[in-house]
């Protein structure tokens, strides 16, 4: 059985951190320097919580299908076993949260920003959904 406590931590932080900002007459209202600190923390958030949730379909996968089937293997190779088991709905929306993770590990800049603040929302229902079978399954 998986320790879910790490990404369940992980879920909920990243959901405060894009409910802040998608309170668009709060973010209005506060100073710009505060505003991109609030964002650079759903970014964080979001690299964070998408390296667990493909952690833990490795562990998952190596516990409960094989070893063989969990490593080594590419996330895109992870993310079509993980949903052949139903652990998610759609690897295809998983290889787009790796494009947007991906644009956050090169140089940081406001239009690689704006890329990952507009994909979190999207990756925090399904990282909630992988969740929710994650404990399902848990066993």
């Amino acid at each position: 059985m998986l320790d879910l406590n790490s990404l369940n931590d992980a879920l909920r932080s990243l959901q405060n951190a894009v409910l802040v900002t998608q309170n668009e007459e709060m973010m209005n209202q506060i100073p710009t320097q505060v505003r991109e600190v609030v964002e650079a923390g759903v970014i964080q958030n979001f690299e964070f919580t998408y390296e667990l949730c493909w952690k833990f379909m490795v562990r998952w996968i190596s516990v409960q299908v094989s070893p063989e089937e969990a490593s080594p293997r590419t996330k895109r190779d992870i993310f079509r076993t993980a949903a052949r088991y139903g652990l998610i709905e759609d690897p295809k929306r998983w290889f787009r949260y790796t494009e947007a993770r991906n644009v956050t590990s090169h140089a940081y800049d406001r239009k690689k920003a704006e890329i990952v603040l507009k994909i979190a929302p999207e990756f925090l229902i399904d990282a909630e959904q992988f969740y929710a079978e994650l404990e399902r399954v848990n066993v």
